[in-house]
């Protein structure tokens, strides 16, 4: 069944049924690969969606709605696995309100974690929730160690265990946030995953919080901690740069100091930042300008108690808290894209 000579990666072929199917292989296995790049998905949802910019699921239960919680309590009582029932339905109910606006989600694993391993469970639960929706999700444990136990780390946030022989996901988010104290020893694991599972980490750089200065913000020689801590950053994802030209390595940058963002920025160039601090934190939308590359790319901004406790800062009934998320959620991708008009 010859046709004409066909030339696939500079190997010529003839146009038969089987060359054909080897064709379609090779454009699968291409596509497989871009795909299994964090960094990419991320920005290629960023630009699907027009909007950078993640929500924080850091649930308090006494903040949640009350008719959630009389659910739950009707249900298992007053007991830990209430308060995770709890969480769960409430994290539902903010990702169906907002799947569709906003490329991502982080949930905070410590408002999980304080309910012991139903907490932890509806962790697991959010993530695969999320994931099934079409979120990317950003596990904000920022985990780290060294050696087997950095392994141990990164194998139960981004990657898989060993089971009895087969490979399992535990978490199975997209990203982790890691912390950088532990020097290249701790990250290694990570990268490794990584690589290996097309997964990402945001390592902290700059954090939000009003005493991060009394170590990031240290001088060292001619510069701050903080810049030190980029370049080491910058490094380690050096090998894990994707198509869109960014890294699955990005960087915890806070909002609050924006004129040190300039300087993380230049650092960092190939680095996805997220960055915290917008909203309740105190940073504005134009805070976070100096964390974007001037054509509006490189960075995912969140917002935690700001989208998820909007029907509070309302003053709306509980049962509008999806509704409330949903619109608190729009007005941020309105602010954000006034940022590069």
């Amino acid at each position: 069944m010859h046709v004409q000579a066909q030339v696939i990666n500079n190997i010529p072929l003839t146009h038969t049924l089987e060359h054909l199917a080897l064709k379609m292989l090779l454009s699968y296995c291409h596509n497989v690969i871009y795909m299994n790049h964090f960094a990419d998905l991320l920005t290629n949802r960023i630009s699907e969606l027009n909007n950078p910019s993640v929500v924080g699921l850091d649930p308090r239960l006494s903040q949640i709605p009350k008719f959630i919680k009389d659910e739950a309590l009707e249900e298992f009582g007053e007991t830990f696995e209430a308060a995770a029932a709890s969480i769960l339905i409430f994290n539902k109910g903010i990702i169906d309100a907002i799947a569709d606006i906003v490329p991502a989600v982080k949930p905070q694993i410590a408002f999980y974690e304080c309910f012991g391993h139903e907490g932890v469970k509806a962790y697991q639960e959010t993530i695969s929730y999320a994931k099934e929706k079409g979120m990317i999700v950003i596990g904000d444990a920022k985990r780290n160690d060294i050696g087997t136990t950095a392994t141990a780390y990164a194998e139960a946030h981004i990657g898989m265990v060993d089971l009895f022989g087969e490979m399992a996901p535990v978490f199975d988010a997209d990203a982790v946030t890691v912390t950088p104290y532990l020097g290249t020893d701790g990250i290694k694991p990570f990268t490794k995953v990584c690589a290996e599972q097309g997964k990402g980490i945001f390592v902290l750089v700059r954090t939000s919080n009003p005493s991060s200065d009394e170590i990031q913000g240290q001088v060292i020689g001619d510069h701050l901690m903080d810049e030190h801590v980029a370049s080491l950053v910058e490094g380690w994802g050096r090998d894990l740069i994707g198509d869109s030209g960014f890294s699955s390595v990005g960087a915890v940058v806070g909002a609050t100091y924006p004129e040190e963002a300039h300087i993380l920025r230049n650092l960092m160039p190939n680095q996805i930042f997220l960055v915290p601090g917008y909203g309740a934190q105190g940073g504005g939308a134009e805070d976070t300008k100096p964390c974007f590359h001037s054509n509006g790319t490189g960075a995912i901004v969140n917002s935690s108690r700001g989208i998820i406790f909007a029907y509070e800062i309302n003053k709306q009934p509980g049962e509008a808290y999806a509704d409330a998320a949903r619109v608190a959620a729009i007005k941020m991708k309105e602010d954000l894209e006034k940022l590069f008009v």
